[in-house]
């Protein structure tokens, strides 16, 4: 077995492999902001699977998100309707939302992709390795040059990157996916708005 693939067994089941270091982990973690840029990935093998190289222009943050449902804005005045509650739905995943924080964070940079490193009872944090397009080292790279054309730009917030798509339902095809695409918006607009 190769470097890589002792990596992934471990990862498998972190908790009982990684035993106190885990533990460790988290304790410092929990005490960090809730962006952190790292020097190198805590899981190399999945952080080069999905295009992470060390090499200049290429930067890894490690993302805190807050686990649990989200609630709406207070509405100080005003009726409320009969259905109106505090808690809210989102379509979006938890990753996303990591994706998105770490993007805001650095916008010089755009997100290339991100995975999941820990949990506990209150929080996510996932790792999501960001791409600063306008570096000349990534510019002229056949493999990431692509990302620093024009359109690429804020891929995270318009629902680009994998778990964007994921959140969009996109991951799927065929029966039970006719209104997703090109969007949930869209398909709804198009089913009721052309008859009015």
């Amino acid at each position: 077995m190769g470097l890589y693939k002792y990596i992934r067994e471990v990862w498998k089941q972190p908790k009982s492999s990684l035993g106190s270091l885990w533990t460790e982990r988290l304790i410092k973690w929990r005490r960090e902001e809730a962006t952190v840029k790292i020097d190198r990935p805590t899981r190399l093998d999945r952080a080069r699977s999905l295009g992470y190289r060390a090499k200049p222009g290429i930067l890894v943050v490690r993302q805190r998100v807050l686990r649990g449902g989200h609630k709406r804005p207070t509405i100080r005045s005003g009726r409320r309707s009969r259905n109106f509650g505090q808690r809210m739905d989102l379509d979006k995943g938890y990753q996303r939302i990591a994706e998105e924080r770490a993007s805001a964070k650095f916008t010089n940079c755009a997100v290339l992709n991100s995975y999941w490193v820990a949990k506990d009872g209150r929080h996510y944090w996932y790792e999501v390795i960001l791409v600063d397009r306008a570096h000349p080292a990534i510019v002229s790279d056949k493999t990431l040059g692509w990302i620093a054309e024009k359109h690429h730009k804020s891929r995270s917030f318009r629902g680009l990157t994998s778990a964007g798509k994921k959140s969009r339902g996109l991951t799927h095809k065929g029966k039970g996916a006719e209104h997703l695409r090109p969007s949930k918006t869209a398909s709804f607009k198009r089913k009721f708005l052309k008859k009015a």
